[in-house]
């Protein structure tokens, strides 16, 4: 039950209607028996500064962020988080006292996922393709990590051409922007060990669409998908159709929602539980 005294935590984006984190938040919050509440606000670019400036009055400790307004909602924070800063986007809010600090979780999120299918970052070569505020992250946390080499594929050449100077000037000189084109791809995906969609082709509701043709795909290669729903893209069935590892982002959702968990309560994240709770929302979708 909410009362007056419930702390609130938003997500904000557009459009919602297919995330799962309220329900692993909110299963978290009943579980530790914290009177928090977590749900979905619709809002795209054009109402973002409205909404953020209504919850600094309200009882929200904080929001998560997602499409499209996870570099946007940068100019209206009061403080951002170094590493936030140098991915130049945040998912993760947290509001002390009327202030908005920023911090970016997806980058680690997915890398502690990944390292569930590899030992280490260090020494391997990446294809991204998508240089949003997710694959910003991913770039970043690359980078950091040690990759060796990250070929970077976006349509908007300014965007993608942005992060591999930003990545080669912070980080280390490890990144290359690559002009999208079936040939650029051939030749990236053959000299990489795992092929990274961060582009939200695929995701519901849109789940006929991938970003590239199969037959590029190399076999025994690691294709990662971070759209969580639905758990398995039309490229990652593909992916495994040619002999590909595959690996989704329902593993990236729960540990960047875990990082987001600890920066607004201080406590530390029920990794275990979380996760049974998300594996119970793809057993009732796939039931």
């Amino acid at each position: 039950m909410i009362t007056v005294n419930t702390k609130l935590v938003g997500l904000l984006g557009y459009p919602l209607t297919f995330t799962f984190s309220p329900a692993m938040h909110n299963a978290t919050f009943n579980k530790l028996g914290l009177d928090h509440y977590y749900f979905p606000i619709e809002v795209g670019k054009e109402n973002l500064e409205a909404v953020l400036s209504g919850l600094r009055h309200m009882n929200f400790i904080g929001c998560n962020i997602t499409k499209p307004n996870k570099v946007r909602v940068m100019r209206y924070l009061d403080e951002v988080d170094e590493l936030a800063s140098k991915i130049g986007a945040v998912n993760t809010v947290k509001i002390v006292n009327g202030k908005m600090i920023g911090y970016n979780t997806d980058g680690e999120g997915y890398v502690a996922s990944l390292k569930t299918l590899i030992d280490d970052v260090k020494g391997k070569t990446f294809t991204l393709l998508g240089a949003g505020g997710a694959g910003r992250a991913i770039a970043f946390t690359l980078a950091n990590h040690g990759a060796e080499k990250i070929y970077i594929f976006d349509k908007v050449v300014e965007c993608g051409q942005k992060v591999v100077s930003e990545v080669n000037s912070s980080i280390s000189h490890c990144s290359e922007y690559v002009f999208m084109s079936e040939e650029h791809l051939k030749e990236a995906i053959q000299a990489s060990d795992v092929l990274i969609n961060a582009t939200g082709a695929g995701m519901m509701p849109n789940i006929d669409v991938t970003p590239l043709d199969k037959n590029l795909l190399k076999k025994g290669m690691i294709v990662s998908d971070i759209t969580y729903n639905p758990i398995m893209t039309k490229l990652l069935h593909e992916a495994e159709e040619m002999g590909c590892i595959v690996h989704n982002g329902i593993g990236m959702l729960i540990h960047q929602g875990a990082k987001a968990f600890e920066i607004w309560t201080g406590i530390e994240a029920p990794i275990e539980s979380m996760t049974k709770t998300v594996t119970e929302i793809v057993s009732n979708l796939n039931s």
